[in-house]
């Protein structure tokens, strides 16, 4: 899943500079189930490199605990030191656009902390779109019309087997790769948020036979990235 899919606006997503995919480990998914670490990556991503203190500012929180978690998700790859800081100061980047894990990665025996850690993830990724999707609602009106109508929530199912599910969601992330970057540099461009739910409609209907052929990506946003917001 990936709400922090948008890439920093100066990496941008072109030839010579490729969108960028993780995915993530047990234990990458233990250090990023934190409220503040989820939020520095999404900023990373979103924003570009920054210091801790840059990063603290914009979080409300203090330097020296943004500066422990900031090492903390460098120790499992997904933030690194740009190496361009002066003194002591660090300046610090996502290492990748985007992450993703593999749900029945975490089910075995030995990974109840991981998959304990990825119910927060996600349900963390869905507080942040909440927060995210109603700031929106409420500056809405002033944008221009032409956007307004263009932008906004709407909601379908389909009727697939696990197969067609992954299909869909494989064709869905080429069309996202497609747009990507084709606002270039139009200055009437914005980046838009893109989050995407896929879920059972009766999710009480529990399939009876397992027909599992093999594993399935969430692709964060989120990823919004992260499903990287």
């Amino acid at each position: 899943m990936s709400p922090d899919i948008p890439t920093a606006p100066d990496t941008p997503t072109t030839p010579d500079h490729p969108d960028t995919h993780l995915e993530l480990t047990a234990d990458a998914v233990k250090v990023l189930a934190h409220p503040l670490r989820s939020r520095l990556l999404s900023a990373l991503r979103k924003g570009g490199p920054a210091s801790a203190t840059t990063l603290a500012a914009g979080l409300g929180t203090n330097s020296g605990a943004t500066s422990y978690h900031l090492r903390r998700l460098e120790s499992v790859g997904l933030v690194a030191d740009t190496g361009e800081g002066r003194g002591r100061e660090r300046i610090w980047r996502a290492t990748t656009d985007s992450h993703s894990w593999v749900n029945s990665a975490f089910r075995g025996q030995g990974e109840e902390d991981a998959r304990t850690a990825l119910g927060w993830l996600v349900r963390d990724y869905h507080r942040q779109f909440d927060q995210e999707y109603s700031h929106w609602l409420d500056v809405a009106d002033e944008w221009p019309a032409q956007w307004q109508d263009v932008v906004g929530m709407s909601d379908a199912w389909i009727d697939v087997t696990p197969e067609q599910a992954g299909q869909f969601g494989a064709e869905l992330e080429a069309l996202i790769a497609r747009f990507r970057t084709s606002g270039g540099h139009d200055p009437r461009a914005r980046r838009i948020h893109l989050w995407h739910f896929l879920f059972p409609l009766e999710p009480d209907d529990v399939p009876t036979v397992d027909d599992d052929n093999g594993p399935q990506t969430t692709r964060r946003p989120g990823a919004t990235g992260a499903p990287d917001a």
